[in-house]
């Protein structure tokens, strides 16, 4: 689209400031490069930008150039046709170091049944463990709980032991909290910490003929460890319910809580000083596993990527863009504003290491990390999940009634599709 002199490059993403921020900086470099280009930014919260760009396929209109878009997502948008295949154009104009620079846990996602790739990876999870190390060390804290449970205090393995020091630290009247979770019924973090922890049990989201089975014992057990944090424990603050992953993300940030299982870029939010109280105070490491002989340290491979609208009537552009922003200084440009790069050179940066301790763990984690089922029907099943462990985590049905409800629920979506 062409206002006055400009041509207008339309960037349609994620609401969250670090996002807003990073993709500012990127944009303005971008326009740097090309005189003659106005990079538009437009943002909104993760279901209306799923409603607006992929329900309702305002990827296909024209009125989009670029997206900033979920790979949970990628597989009904590659199906319905709502993005470009980059591959000719990965072949002639690579971004530097593509594509060995990126993990291959960061280059699966966007690649379709064929082969084909549709988008270049933006922002990285993944989830860990995230605690107050000046908590966990401090002398006093260590011989209190020596006495109180004859074990001594340290990041924990198990989900048994992640409860233990949860109640240890759960203090009303000092405005402390074991855990922060996020309870929020966005069809984010609460179905992604259901899937973690039902993973980490052994557990799984589908049987062996592809079909939906929430409603396992191992899935039951999981959420209803997780929902009981919550109502039976209470070891999480209070209003932890309407909190989505970035307001939990900042509660954690403000040293209301000792611990949290949340996406790595919330740790990286913890060292900013201008959004934290506890700076240089994080220690970082595996998510816990369940206790059985079948329980394994995992975590969710969920990422951010850039893509190229179907719709977009300037595809060599939007992909200029997307070369631009994969390029080594400005990966860099996302991790100092709080956002989790996805290059090996940011993840290795002295700098970035420096100043985001995360970096040191993030290679680790991705050596064991699970994704959820890449079918088309997965946004829809998620929406269904949402509604279950809403229900729950409530108390309007039991976590058994509620994940059976699911499970029916997402069988009959599959089978009518």
């Amino acid at each position: 689209m062409v206002t006055g002199d400009k041509t207008v490059l339309r960037l349609v993403g994620r609401s969250f400031v670090g996002f807003e921020q990073a993709l500012a900086e990127q944009a303005a470099a971008f326009e740097q490069a090309y005189p003659g280009v106005k990079v538009e930014l437009t943002f909104r919260e993760p279901q209306a930008l799923y409603e607006s760009t992929i329900a309702r396929a305002e990827l296909a209109s024209g009125d989009i150039d670029v997206t900033l878009t979920l790979t949970d997502w990628l597989p009904e948008a590659m199906q319905r046709g709502l993005l470009v295949a980059l591959d000719p154009l990965l072949e002639q104009a690579p971004p530097e170091g593509w594509p060995d620079g990126w993990s291959p846990s960061l280059r699966s996602l966007q690649r379709d049944a064929g082969g084909r790739t549709y988008a270049l990876p933006y922002h990285d999870g993944p989830m860990m463990f995230i605690y107050r190390r000046d908590l966990f060390e401090d002398p006093r804290e260590q011989s209190d709980f020596q006495a109180r449970y004859g074990q001594a205090l340290r990041p924990p393995e198990t989900w048994s032991e992640y409860l233990k020091i949860a109640q240890f630290f759960t203090r009303p009247e000092q405005d402390l909290y074991g855990v922060v979770a996020a309870g929020l019924n966005d069809a984010h973090n609460n179905v992604y910490d259901f899937m973690i922890h039902t993973w980490s049990r052994g557990g799984r989201l589908l049987d062996d003929q592809g079909l939906p089975i929430f409603h396992d014992p191992i899935a039951i057990e999981a959420l209803q460890f997780h929902v009981d944090l919550f109502n039976r424990y209470k070891v999480v603050p209070p209003e932890a319910k309407e909190l989505d992953s970035v307001a939990s993300g900042a509660c954690y940030a403000s040293g209301r809580a000792a611990m949290m299982v949340n996406w790595c870029g919330f740790a990286t939010m913890a060292e900013v000083p201008e959004q934290s109280r506890v700076v240089g105070k994080n220690g970082l490491g595996l998510i816990p596993r369940g206790d059985s002989a079948h329980g394994a340290h995992t975590s969710i491979n969920v990422y951010w990527v850039l893509a190229v609208a179907a719709g977009s009537a300037q595809k060599e552009l939007a992909y200029a863009f997307l070369r631009s922003t994969a390029s080594p200084a400005l990966d860099k440009v996302t991790a100092l504003n709080g956002c989790i790069a996805t290059r090996y050179t940011t993840w290795r940066d002295p700098e970035i290491l420096r100043q985001f301790p995360v970096y040191s763990t993030i290679e680790a984690v991705h050596k064991s990390v699970d994704s959820p089922p890449p079918i088309p029907q997965w946004p829809a099943i998620t929406e269904i999940l949402n509604v279950a462990i809403d229900d729950a985590l409530h108390q309007r049905k039991s976590v058994e009634e509620a994940l059976t409800w699911a499970s029916a629920q997402a069988r009959q979506l599959m089978e009518a599709r």
